[in-house]
């Protein structure tokens, strides 16, 4: 390392087929402005998916014009469920389907091969740090709060503090799999929805590409037989449909988008009542749609979450920044405080 160059952090994102990465520099400062994106290949197991994200690491020093050299730790988020450690749970998960990845040490084996140490933790908790802490600024490590990612299923974090909380198992953090009430939320005659992971009427169930495809959109097309979307092909096509059907003020997808917007606020109303946080932040595909769309919906969610009078007039809602690169900044955040910790105490 030459005089006047600082040491680097590496945030790593682990995605269903893609990673993507980003670098951060002993001030807190991010050297890379743009996606970093190359393959996963998570579907190919275990010891590819390893060398995927190797390569990864190495494209985003090149493209950051960064010495390997100055790297000093590596932050790593995966889709969960997984323990604090980073091993992906023995029942596998959506992302991590082949019985090899059951009970796997993703970090242990991407540390071994790096030969750095790795940071580990679940997507939704690195988007929410890094949305915390952007939102947040100086002020992070006095505020607390939790984030709500919408993707494939339903993501999440609770930050406290500046510090993501994990729990005693790493679960911390699931929001998808909270129950709540579902009266008011359903449709004349709409069946419980169920979710993959066993429950029924859990937050995933409605606020996910998922509830949408095995849930919400199957009642709503046979109410409206006729609606373009039952001439989409496939349900599971119809559903990656509904959300340029709600850009464009569709009544059907806004009802399917009002559905998820009152889970949310359901699953924000049990947060004020258990961790009363300073902020509640949204992500996932609402945050890549057009800005009347998004803030139609922050509004809905914000209009079903119940607060008592002394903390809405505290608390802040808003969306998740730069979602595409969330994950990777908030493995980089994690890693960044980690090794600060570790210097501070030698």
């Amino acid at each position: 390392m030459t005089a006047g160059e600082s040491w680097v952090v590496v945030g790593l994102d682990n995605g269903g087929s893609s990673n993507n990465a980003t670098v951060l520099d002993s001030s807190g400062r991010f050297l890379v402005d743009e996606l970093v994106e190359l393959p996963s290949r998570v579907k190919e197991g275990p010891r590819i998916a390893v060398e995927a994200l190797a390569e990864t690491y190495a494209e985003v020093l090149r493209h950051a014009g960064v010495d390997a050299s100055r790297v000093r730790a590596v932050g790593l988020d995966t889709p969960g469920p997984a323990s604090a450690d980073g091993v992906i749970s023995s029942k596998g998960a959506t992302n991590f389907s082949q019985p090899e990845w059951w009970g796997y040490d993703f970090r242990g084996a991407l540390e071994d091969r790096l030969g750095l140490p790795v940071v580990y933790n679940n997507d939704g908790n690195a988007a929410a740090l890094y949305a915390h802490h952007e939102f947040f600024g100086a002020r992070s490590a006095e505020t607390s709060s939790i984030s709500a990612i919408v993707g494939t299923g339903l993501g999440g974090g609770v930050i406290e503090s500046g510090r993501v909380v994990k729990g005693a198992a790493g679960m911390a953090g699931e929001l998808g799999h909270i129950l709540i009430t579902m009266d008011g939320i359903l449709g004349e005659g709409q069946p419980l929805p169920a979710c993959g992971c066993g429950l029924s009427g859990d937050v995933e169930s409605v606020a996910s590409l998922t509830g949408i495809q095995n849930n919400l959109l199957p009642y709503w097309l046979a109410a409206e037989p006729d609606h373009e979307l039952a001439r989409a092909g496939t349900v599971a096509e119809a559903a990656r449909l509904v959300r340029s059907y709600g850009e464009k003020g569709d009544p059907l997808a806004l009802r399917i988008f009002e559905q998820q917007a009152m889970a949310l606020g359901r699953l924000f109303t049990v947060a004020a009542n258990f961790t009363d946080p300073d902020a509640y932040f949204v992500g996932g595909g609402v945050v890549q749609t057009s800005r009347e769309f998004r803030e139609w919906f922050l509004a809905k969610v914000v209009e079903h979450t119940v607060l008592r009078e002394e903390q809405a007039r505290v608390a802040r809602f808003a969306l998740v920044p730069d979602l595409d690169m969330a994950g990777a900044r908030g493995a980089a955040l994690a890693a960044l405080a980690a090794h600060a910790g570790v210097t501070r105490r030698r």
